[in-house]
């Protein structure tokens, strides 16, 4: 099988390193439209998808980036976090967790099928973690168990450029 139809198959993103990161305009906790083109102007976006608050996998995920923040400041680049939950979840889950960073609703999945693909059947997105230059390029791409950790997202950041 090809590996866009495997992807395909399997609810996987066949988006690569090095390839144009899909724009896009999600909602954020309080409602407020957030673009990736205009995020990309104050630096680097590491944009972090997870399946479902409220869940240990996604909870460990998200309080690692929160604890990690400060190295994320530190590399001038920015993490928003990505479900399919709505906006009043991100809104509760971003309060209880105490996250310092936005968290996108994209309740559809439209995104999270661009970039790390969705579960079959239940259309959550699967859990990736997608480093994006100021260039717009995907600089790296950290998928499952393995995104969790946010250390090899935040290792790869490229420098921000002055302006």
């Amino acid at each position: 099988m090809t590996a866009p139809l495997l992807a395909m198959l399997l609810g996987a993103t066949s988006l690569k390193v090095g390839d144009k990161a899909p724009d896009f305009t999600l909602s954020d906790q309080e409602g407020r439209p957030v673009s990736l083109s205009r995020a990309l102007e104050a630096g680097p976006v590491i944009l972090a998808f997870y399946p479902k608050a409220f869940t240990p996998g996604c909870n460990k995920q998200n309080s690692n980036f929160r604890d990690k923040y400060a190295e994320v400041e530190k590399a001038g680049a920015q993490v928003f976090g990505v479900s399919t939950d709505s906006v009043e979840t991100q809104r509760k889950f971003k309060a209880e967790f105490k996250l310092p960073y936005p968290l996108l609703s994209d309740p559809d999945g439209k995104v999270a099928k661009q970039y790390s693909g969705t579960m079959p059947i239940v259309g959550v997105a699967n859990r990736a973690n997608f480093v994006i230059g100021q260039d717009g390029k995907i600089a790296q791409i950290v998928e499952g168990g393995d995104a969790v950790d946010p250390n090899a997202a935040i290792e790869a950041c490229p420098l921000r450029k002055k302006g």
